[in-house]
């Protein structure tokens, strides 16, 4: 389980063009990665539009921003073209990004238990240091609470 003052994970993630985007490259530059269930589901578009809504703030204070999720590349160019996003989408159909960060397990959904994408933000200085960590994400003020 990542916590506060933890390395950002090992990772290679292919985002929506197909360019392999690694944890390697990140450093440098803040970084928020925002880990959310599905492309174009009411909660996961509020959260996506509203951290475009608010993009120009986290670029004016150095971040660059990644959303992370399970679906396919071609999905992630149909929900950026749709709710014009400005920032990468990371394609992560293994899991295997998912699960280093801590943000793939266990979900209820109406009482059934199952294994699925958690909402999760993780805030990185410039090092490659995590410096926050948004469990409790409000999907439609979600810039409000990283910035």
């Amino acid at each position: 389980m990542l916590q506060v003052g933890d390395k950002m994970p090992s990772f290679a993630a292919a985002d929506e063009t197909g360019k392999t985007v690694t944890d390697k490259d990140l450093i440098g530059k803040k970084t928020v990665i925002y880990f959310y269930p599905k492309d174009s589901t009411p909660g996961c578009t509020a959260e996506a539009c509203n951290i475009r809504d608010n993009y120009h703030a986290f670029l004016a204070q150095g971040y660059q921003v990644f959303g992370v999720s399970k679906d396919s590349q071609a999905s992630h160019i149909r929900f950026k073209e749709k709710y014009n996003l400005p920032f990468p989408l990371l394609s992560d159909p293994t899991t295997e990004m998912l699960q280093a960060f801590g943000a793939w397990g266990e979900k209820k959904n109406y009482g059934k238990v199952s294994m699925g994408t958690l909402r999760k933000t993780f805030v990185f200085n410039a090092e490659g240091l995590l410096e926050r960590i948004i469990e409790k994400v409000d999907t439609k003020n979600h810039a409000a609470q990283l910035l």
